[in-house]
């Protein structure tokens, strides 16, 4: 597999105008394509990775396929490797001493929040939910130690202020087991 430093992002409100883009910008660049798929409420997400060019051009190819249709789009260099594995995926950690969530009107925002998050502090990021069956909102969990936590959620929202609307974000400290495990549900 190619080097994944780099991910792009497109969230459109067209699948027929995402399932084109896709086409047009593996065809632009030398990307890998990570996720694309529909999505509440008729929402399409296109995930890339690869190196930083190659990201940069099929993330424009991209938005002028798109159009009107593109709703959201990012593209993160030297992503931090856990922000990948945890979009729509989730394991239950161990042990809990305070969980962190991020909650935003677009998937854009959870990603770049996650990203700023696990930068910043001793966190490990436990699920990015991305608009699936949320009307098209999305959210981050994150766990560490309570100061890790704080600091790591005020680090994600900063980082995502300029590209998405937050809804909301929480920090609680010894969460009981139960309502780790309906997070991930």
């Amino acid at each position: 597999m190619k080097e994944m430093d780099t991910i792009g992002f497109l969230e459109l409100t067209s699948i027929a105008k995402g399932i084109e883009a896709v086409d047009f910008m593996l065809k632009a660049a030398d990307s890998t394509l990570l996720m694309a798929k529909a999505s509440c409420p008729g929402k399409y997400y296109i995930m890339i990775c690869g190196q930083v060019g190659s990201v940069e051009r099929s993330i424009d190819v991209g938005v002028q396929i798109g159009g009107r249709y593109v709703v959201g789009e990012l593209l993160i260099p030297r992503v931090h490797p856990s922000v990948i594995k945890a979009i729509n995926m989730s394991e239950i950690p161990e042990t809990t001493k305070a969980i962190g969530v991020l909650e935003y009107y677009s998937a854009v925002g959870s990603i770049i929040a996650a990203d700023y998050a696990v930068k910043a502090a001793d966190v490990s990021l436990i699920a990015i939910q991305l608009g699936t069956g949320i009307a098209g909102k999305s959210f981050v969990v994150l766990t560490g130690d309570v100061g890790a936590v704080e600091a790591a959620v005020e680090a994600g929202a900063k980082g995502a202020k300029e590209k998405a609307m937050m809804i909301n974000k929480i920090v609680l400290p010894n969460p009981r087991k139960e309502l780790v495990e309906s997070l991930i549900q």
